[in-house]
């Protein structure tokens, strides 16, 4: 089955020569007409180089050589018009409030259960539900206070969610970085527009940290990211941010808990934190409640959390709200919670928990994307009109016996984006991941996001994982 996708620069099919120039992207139109191979080579070699001298790189697990890369940086720039991002931006803040809702409902009195709106074993028989949250009150009631929303976009006005990253959303240094890059290189065609900041990121992140400190935190509210340590895929980006925000990168031995009270240990005696910014997964934070033969975490955390003496970022157990199951009913939890019509619509997307969409599934699996319901990384899923028959039949053997592990959606004709590839420019695939910030006092996002690109022809993957690439989104008015 072959889709036409929707070009984001021409607003026709897949040749770049054809069509009107969109809004917005007129100017790159024409410095990419103006600009031959070789240029366009040697920037992106500078580009390379930058990337390396500054040591933006990532591990994938798994993989037999384990070295470190750097995620590939496209220097033609992605671009969204002030409307289309106003218009983007709305419905961001509406789908991360209600998260947050479900999320303080469901560790609470679980209404949207009792009303019917979603099934009671999605939530509570969920691997990444907590127990141990149920009746912790957390402070000022944010739990998502970091969200990666991933969108994909299929014709000029139709964006759609294609999951929530509700535990520890990732990429948002190369956001910044891609900036910085593009700035560097390419100072004339980034001055020939009015391109919306994202350079202020880290200080809205900071505000919105310490405006959640706890009540019982004393004075100035002290802030410390947590990380799992250098051994991590993401480990570049955590002391990225750390250094970016000011803040203490701290491992789990760095903390101690006296009298529920969180304390890092500092060359001038203990000092009490009051914002732990983690980016280490729930069951290695406290081996006094999750897994035992963690070393990576603190213990007593949770009981310092449950007193109100700590706010952690995000909280824990949101993972239940980033399953792609419980994804599937957001439009219904936005409804329940809000009482508004969501302005950003799902993926279509069959349960295959439900007999008639299983049914469905297993005849189309072909046409379909099938995937794992706690897959992420582009891993544990089947991408139909991409794989051979042996394939689809091992997948199809999987969720026959496995059913409620699995949603399928129908593929989708992602948008491209002019993408330059080694020969020359061309359209490549695209999505974008948003990154929403809520306080206490309020919701930030800076404007763009973390544009990720599939440099392989035809492919739909754009997981740094699976061969893809970044691009700087500009927001232009």
């Amino acid at each position: 089955m072959t889709v036409s996708a929707f070009d984001e620069m021409t607003g026709s099919g897949t040749d770049l020569g054809q069509g009107d120039v969109r809004q917005g992207y007129e100017r790159v139109k024409a410095w990419i007409g103006e600009t031959d191979v070789e240029q366009l080579r040697a920037r992106q070699h500078e580009a390379e180089l930058l990337f390396r001298r500054i040591g933006i790189t990532f591990s994938v697990y798994g993989d037999a050589e384990a070295e470190e890369r750097i995620i590939p940086f496209d220097i033609v720039p992605r671009v969204l018009t002030r409307a289309e991002w106003d218009r983007l931006s709305a419905g961001l803040v509406q789908r991360v409030k209600a998260l947050n809702a479900f999320l303080g409902d469901v560790y609470g009195k679980g209404e949207v259960v009792r009303a019917g709106v979603i099934p009671e074993d999605l939530v509570y028989g969920n691997p990444y539900y907590r127990p141990e949250m149920v009746g912790v009150e957390v402070p000022h009631g944010v739990y998502v206070p970091i969200a990666g929303i991933d969108i994909v976009r299929v014709d000029a006005d139709t964006f759609y969610v294609l999951e929530d990253n509700a535990r520890t959303p990732s990429g948002v240094s190369y956001m910044l970085e891609n900036r910085e890059v593009m700035m560097r290189l390419l100072p004339d065609l980034c001055q020939t527009h009015r391109i919306a900041p994202v350079e202020n990121y880290p200080d809205e992140l900071l505000a919105t940290l310490r405006s959640l400190a706890p009540t019982s935190a004393p004075g100035f509210p002290t802030v410390a990211l947590l990380t799992p340590g250098p051994f991590n895929s993401a480990y570049y980006e955590h002391s990225f941010l750390a250094d970016k925000l000011g803040v203490e990168l701290v491992e789990g031995s760095d903390l101690f808990v006296s009298e529920n009270v969180v304390y890092m240990r500092t060359t001038q005696g203990p000092r009490r934190v009051d914002v732990l910014y983690r980016r280490l997964d729930d069951d290695f934070l406290d081996p006094l409640v999750f897994r035992p033969d963690s070393v990576l975490g603190v213990p007593g955390l949770l009981s310092a959390y449950r007193a109100g003496n700590i706010a952690l970022a995000n909280a824990v157990g949101t993972g239940v709200a980033d399953d792609k199951a419980v994804y599937t009913y957001m439009p219904e939890i936005v409804r329940f919670y809000l009482g508004e019509e969501p302005i950003l619509q799902n993926v279509p997307t069959w349960r295959c928990r439900e007999p008639d969409s299983l049914a469905y599934v297993l005849e189309n699996m072909a046409d379909l994307v099938v995937k794992e319901v706690s897959g992420s990384g582009g891993y544990g899923m089947l991408v139909g009109p991409k794989s051979d028959a042996a394939t689809i039949a091992a997948f199809r053997d999987k969720v026959k016996a496995h059913p409620t592990n699995y949603i399928a959606q129908p593929t989708l004709a992602l948008s491209t984006c002019p993408t330059f590839v080694g020969e020359g420019v061309a359209p490549r695939h695209v999505d974008l991941r948003p990154f929403v910030l809520t306080g206490s006092d309020r919701v930030r996002i800076v404007p763009g996001g973390l544009t990720r690109v599939a440099l392989k022809e035809g492919s739909l993957v754009v997981n740094s994982s699976q061969g893809g690439g970044t691009k700087d989104t500009w927001v232009v008015d």
